[in-house]
């Protein structure tokens, strides 16, 4: 499989393909296309995230203020139960993500 095979690029809401995972390891590709996360919700997961973004660019802000914006290459890492959300996502082409999750 190649990751950037069968990349839709009109989207009801974003795309999430679990590539692998396994007893404390889970690698996802994630599609956006303008998505984000809903006003008012916060991501606060168990594990840690390691997200890169492989194409198109995306915002993501933090319950403490911080707010990172990311571009093709970037990556980050994010603690497990460290709020986050998605603020904005490329509108009118499909942002990439490669996203491994672990404790």
């Amino acid at each position: 499989m190649n990751l950037f095979d069968d990349v839709p690029s009109d989207l009801p809401s974003e795309l999430v393909d679990v590539l692998a995972e396994g007893q404390s390891v889970r690698i996802e590709r994630i599609i956006s296309t303008g998505h984000k996360t809903e006003p008012g919700t916060w991501y606060d997961q168990d594990q840690a995230e390691w997200v890169v973004v492989l194409r198109g660019e995306a915002k993501l802000s933090f319950d403490d203020g911080e707010i990172t914006t990311m571009k093709m290459g970037d990556h980050i890492l994010i603690p497990a139960h460290r709020r986050h959300r998605v603020e904005w996502t490329t509108p009118n082409e499909p942002t990439l993500w490669l996203a491994v999750f672990f404790d």
